[in-house]
Parts: C-alpha cells; structure tokens; sequence
C-alpha cells in the first residue's frame, strides 16, 4: 500500500517547515508520495496564503525538489484552491478545492475556521443565530468546488469546525444532513474524489475526521472515493493516524 499525503502545507503559506524539510520527514516516514498544496492567493486575506509573487516561487522549489529527490519519493505539486480566489489555479499537478469562507453582501468575508468566537458571531450578525442556514450557504459554497476545476474537496464539513460535543448546533438534525447530502450529490456527479482529513484531530479541535460518520458513509454508499490526507501544517503531523482511520474507511466499505 503507497504512504502518500497530498494535503501538505509549507511556510510558502502558513506552514511551520519548509518544503524540503517536509521532504525529508516523509522521507524519514517512508513515505512513496508526498503532494503539496498551498492555499491560493486571496486579495481579501493574506493572512494564511501564499502571495502572487510566492506562488511562483512555490512552484519553481517544488520542481526543484521533485527532481532532486527523485530517486527516493514521488513529489507533486497541487493548490489548496479557495473558491473565492481571484487568482487562477493553473499548472498544477492536482487541485483540493475548498472553502474556508462566507462571502457576505457587505464586502465581509467571514473566515469560518479562525475561532469559536469569530464563528459565534459571525452567526449572530448575518444570521440572526441560524446555524443551519449558515451551514446551508457553506454547502452551497463547498458543492460549488466541482466548477473551479478542483479533483479532490477539501474538509467537506469544515463549517463544523467548532462544532465539537455540538457546540453551535446538532449535526444530526435534517436541514443540516439535507445541505451536506445534497453538497455531496452535486459533486459525486461531478466524479470529485473527497479526501478524509484528519487535520482537525492533529490541532485539537475535532476527535474525527472531516466528513463526519454520516456525510462520509453516504459518499461512499453513493459511489464516491476517498483519499486519506493530513492537512499538515508541520513534519511531525504528515500521515497523522493514518493506520487508525484507513480501518474506519475500509470498515464503511
């Protein structure tokens, strides 16, 4: 079975390790694939993205790597592209396709995962408290990856980030389940392949992975593939609990 990890963050954006120390640690790992992807560039916030000008030299280090190691792993060089990204995502070897934020009609863009306190509010002020009609517009935003090009999505569920013990709101209730199920439908048929992320557990913020049971038992009933994916922001979380959630996934089968 190839040990890869195609969701891989570097300092180029707002990772701890460079690219080649990243290497080296799947190396180290016994890695056969490694695949980064920096966040695209997003005029809006620039706080965790890579810049127009680092986006260039993100590629040109990522193909210097790529033959430089060339005997010892396979090194690909994909974006973690933001939907509302006004930059495109172009030569690239793959896309994760993701949405991190709200876009609102006052110019605000609400970045979903910067803090409990953020999203609570962010609830409050645009939607008078209804978390499940902000989890539909998130829904409606991720199913929206399918059009920008993307193979894989990225954290399906992220709008329950904070969500752990059903913080916010109860993922179990129906308009929540209706708006991923129907999110999930219109990128099956689009042929995307949804990666189970274990980021989130890596940080502390969540005890599984992106999707939750339900979402990724009605992807892969529905026909839909799944690729195991880190999220890491630094070496010591690539290929975080791998072996513990490739027998959950396999256990759905």
């Amino acid at each position: 079975m190839t040990l890869s990890d195609l969701h891989v963050h570097t300092t180029f954006c707002d990772g701890e390790n460079t690219p080649e120390e990243m290497v080296l640690a799947a190396i180290e790992r016994k890695m056969q694939r490694i695949g980064f992807s920096g966040h695209s560039y997003t005029s809006f916030d620039s706080s965790c993205c890579m810049t127009i000008e680092g986006t260039e030299e993100y590629k040109k280090e990522i193909r210097r790597l790529k033959e430089k190691y060339s005997d010892r792993i396979e090194i690909l060089c994909g974006i973690e592209q933001e939907l509302f990204s006004d930059f495109p995502a172009e030569g690239y070897d793959y896309i994760i396709g993701s949405s991190h934020y709200l876009k609102k009609d006052d110019g605000n863009y609400i970045a979903i995962d910067y803090s409990p306190e953020v999203f609570e509010e962010a609830a409050r002020k645009y939607y008078g408290g209804d978390y499940y009609r902000m989890a539909e517009e998130y829904f409606e935003n991720i199913s929206s990856v399918a059009d920008m090009g993307a193979d894989i999505v990225g954290h399906f569920d992220l709008i329950a980030v904070f969500n752990k013990g059903n913080r916010f709101f109860d993922e179990n209730n129906s308009r929540y389940l209706a708006a991923g199920k129907a999110a999930a439908d219109k990128l099956l048929k689009k042929g995307l392949s949804f990666e189970v992320n274990t980021g989130a557990i890596s940080r502390g913020r969540r005890d599984i992975p992106y999707p939750v049971p339900e979402f990724l038992r009605y992807i892969i009933k529905n026909g839909g593939s799944v690729v195991l994916s880190s999220d890491s922001h630094r070496t010591d979380t690539l290929c975080f609990e791998f072996d513990k959630w490739r027998e959950y996934i396999d256990s759905l089968l």
